[in-house]
């Protein structure tokens, strides 16, 4: 697997990671506190975390594209 596609890679777990993390946090705000907040750090912790490990995972595996 070649850099370039790694990067793509993560950059696309990244994105896909983000929102559905902003997402998720929203709904469990308004349905348990009942207020439209979105948790910004833990998003974008999450994001960071599987958008690193989810690709290099992949690779580890041989199950890269």
């Amino acid at each position: 697997m070649n850099v370039k596609r790694l990067v793509v890679d993560a950059l696309t777990v990244f994105a896909a990671s983000f929102v559905v993390s902003i997402v998720v946090t929203l709904l469990w705000s308004l349905v348990v506190h009942r207020t439209e907040t979105i948790d910004w750090e833990t998003s974008c912790r999450f994001a960071i975390v599987l958008g690193i490990i989810l690709p290099w995972i992949g690779t580890r595996r041989g199950t890269g594209r």
